[in-house]
């Protein structure tokens, strides 16, 4: 038997490390992060155990990188889906709807990462993270920021934020009015993205400056 090239040996150890990616997600979903074990989340990927330690240093960066991951995807696909559109506007938008969603669909998930980003350890940088970066920053771009590098950051900082207080444990804050905040401070209207469902509190204002 001839020895798998270099492309195929890379393309199965993508496959692998994303299993791995997807099994965390799923995992930490059901159980909880301290319920889960590195072993745990080799048998959900069907992989071995010595793998995991080969892709993370360790249980907390395998998380924010599968919660990366899943992020991007979600972020990626919003942007993407039908009908395409390149304005700005609608782009922030999706953006915005497909984070908070997150919070929604993945509370416990979410929550978990929330805690762990705000340990000494603090962001892990990793290529998930920098493609859920580069997306945000595209969207910034599309949205019309004169300064993407400077506005990408607060982007974040607000989203990172608004999903804080939707996941509070015992004073969550409703949806609709976080979601109003932020569409206030982009200007944008209530009917873009992907609304809740009803009228925003008080309106969405159209006169705020961005």
């Amino acid at each position: 038997m001839s020895p798998r090239s270099p492309s195929v040996n890379e393309e199965l150890r993508r496959r692998s490390r994303e299993r791995l990616l997807q099994a965390t997600v799923e995992l930490v979903g059901e159980r909880g992060y301290e319920a889960t074990t590195l072993a745990d989340i080799a048998d959900r990927a069907g992989s071995a155990r010595g793998l995991v330690s080969y892709y993370f240093p360790g249980k907390r960066q395998l998380l924010q990188s599968a919660v990366h991951r899943l992020m991007h995807l979600t972020l990626a696909a919003a942007l993407e889906r039908e009908p395409r559109t390149e304005d700005g506007a609608e782009l922030m938008a999706r953006a915005i709807d497909a984070i908070l969603g997150l919070a929604g669909d993945h509370p416990v998930l979410m929550r978990t990462h929330m805690a762990g980003i705000l340990q000494a350890d603090g962001f892990v940088k990793c290529a998930e993270q920098q493609r859920l970066a580069h997306l945000l920053r595209s969207t910034m771009i599309g949205y019309g920021s004169d300064d993407p590098d400077a506005d990408y950051p607060l982007l974040r900082a607000q989203l990172m934020g608004t999903v804080f207080a939707l996941l509070l444990p015992g004073a969550p804050m409703p949806l609709t009015r976080l979601r109003a905040e932020l569409f206030q401070r982009y200007g944008l209207d209530w009917e873009l993205g992907v609304p809740p469902g009803g009228e925003p509190p008080g309106g969405t204002r159209h006169d705020f400056a961005v």
